[in-house]
């Protein structure tokens, strides 16, 4: 009787455990508490980007604002070299901001690059930059929306591929009779879809990858591999996740006019299954509605965050949660699985950037830029991470004649492994805005294998090229009465081994 008190009052402190304090800062006094840029720097204040052009530092101990710059264009990233320079992604330009009188106050601002093309439509976005291993500056820039056409002056180079000319492009009282002529999305001017590297100097540029849509998220993972989010739309039928390959084509076509010594013509015109030979595949994809709806940035998990460490991270702006990605290298392919994280907590939506501090302080900054989300500051304190009983890793392994799923475990699993259950489903790559659900169907598994210390579970079933497996371990305790944290898992299957 004693020693069962004992484990229901061990069992009932960890269920009313916080692993994560979730608290708002206050806003900023007369700013647009929209956020599109974060850094911490060393002394652990907080470097913020505002939507509508201001530089801040937080600092957390007073939880006082002060304000770095102002009057810049839309700036969605901010990468720290120093409490005295920063880099931040404008619309028109990367630009470096420095404090040369260190008085906290922004003197110089000085343009690195912006040898890229602008033709005035609303959706040309910039994104970063992130700093890869190699020390140069990395960038993601929108393709064009039909929502509305360019303007007469433009900057940089035109593309005449297409079935409008540059006159028939210029947006007019007739556009909307034209516009579905130019395709969904377009880049008529030069490196829109691409991901571009760029020297700390700015005075040498790779363009590394194109096929992008709308990349608002841009991460190195600790093996130095770049993962790029992009959002639901045309040739996308959700959202997906790219380890980012070096010259590779990302899907969506419209980038490829500016690939050298493109010579096929207009490529939104190309036979899907021709474009989807050329593609590099989604290393994850978000089930839209069901996991996220906007994915934004992905950023590594620090050692001090225990069972997570080695991990990414991404934002989502639309619903309430972060997510997590486990990567799983198959047949020299990096794929991975997809976890929900904060669920259930005070977190919110509009999660868009995200920053660790040298503590292992989270900084989580909101926007929701006429959608769906929230905006200003809010910080997330880990607490007794040893603790959490969640997935540290997912692999997809070769099992006799068919597959199995390897999943590590942070506590040792109770014998009884209750329920499992596995389902697959698919999305089309085509054309048009986003795709339902295709080829959906439950997973025939067999009996569930735990190891024999409970840290590893081992479900054998027969996976499907290309498709995303839903696994719903709900029903899983560890020998506390812990529920996983995280409970359902989309491991996308690009290869098999």
């Amino acid at each position: 009787m004693i020693r069962s008190f004992a484990i229901l009052s061990s069992t009932l402190a960890l269920a009313n455990a916080q692993p994560f304090a979730i608290e708002k800062m206050p806003n900023p006094p007369g700013v647009d508490p929209q956020i599109g840029g974060l850094a911490v720097l060393p002394d652990g204040k907080v470097a913020t980007a505002f939507h509508r052009g201001e530089v801040m530092v937080f600092d957390p101990a007073t939880r006082a604002w002060k304000k770095f710059a102002e009057g810049l264009q839309e700036p969605l990233g901010i990468l720290a070299e120093s409490p005295s320079s920063f880099l931040v992604m404008q619309r028109a330009e990367l630009t470096r901001l420095k404090d040369l009188d260190r008085d906290g106050q922004a003197d110089e601002y000085e343009t690195v690059f912006d040898d890229f093309g602008i033709s005035g439509n609303y959706h040309e976005f910039a994104f970063g930059p992130a700093r890869g291993p190699d020390g140069r500056l990395y960038i993601g820039l929108n393709v064009a929306s039909n929502g509305a056409g360019v303007r007469p002056e433009i900057r940089g180079k035109w593309s005449d591929i297409g079935t409008l000319d540059r006159t028939q492009m210029t947006h007019d009282a007739q556009w909307g009779k034209r516009s579905a002529k130019a395709g969904r999305m377009y880049s008529r001017v030069e490196w829109r879809g691409w991901i571009l590297a760029i020297s700390p100097d700015g005075k040498s540029m790779e363009p590394f990858a194109s096929g992008l849509r709308s990349p608002n998220g841009l991460g190195f993972d600790p093996q130095g591999n770049l993962l790029v989010t992009d959002n639901q739309g045309d040739w996308r039928g959700t959202s997906p996740l790219y380890v980012i390959q070096r010259g590779g084509f990302h899907g969506h076509p419209a980038s490829l006019v500016w690939q050298k010594n493109w010579n096929q013509g207009d490529p939104l015109r190309l036979p899907p299954a021709e474009l989807d030979r050329l593609r590099v595949k989604e290393s994850a994809r978000f089930p839209q509605g069901d996991l996220a709806n906007s994915p934004t940035e992905p950023i590594a998990i620090p050692d001090s965050w225990g069972p997570f460490s080695g991990q990414m991270l991404i934002g989502e702006m639309n619903q309430p949660r972060l997510v997590r990605f486990l990567p799983d290298d198959v047949a020299g392919f990096r794929q991975g699985c997809l976890i929900p994280m904060f669920d259930g907590t005070q977190l919110g939506n509009g999660n868009h950037r995200l920053a660790f501090s040298p503590d292992g302080t989270l900084w989580v900054g909101k926007t929701h830029l006429s959608w769906a989300g929230a905006e200003g500051l809010v910080k997330i304190t880990p607490s007794q991470l040893d603790r959490l009983f969640t997935a540290t890793s997912v692999k997809l392994e070769k099992h006799g004649a068919r597959h199995s799923l390897a999943i590590t475990l942070s506590q040792p699993l109770a014998k009884n492994t209750a329920t499992v259950k596995v389902e697959r489903f698919n999305y089309r790559y085509h054309q048009d805005y986003g795709s339902p659900k295709t080829d959906a169907a439950p997973v025939e598994i067999g009996n569930p294998e735990p190891a024999q210390d409970g840290r590893q579970l081992r479900i054998p079933l027969l996976a499907k090229e290309g498709f995303i497996h839903r696994i719903d371990l709900s029903a899983l305790r560890d020998t506390q009465g812990q529920a996983l944290d995280g409970r359902v898992l989309y491991y996308q299957a690009t290869r098999l081994p």
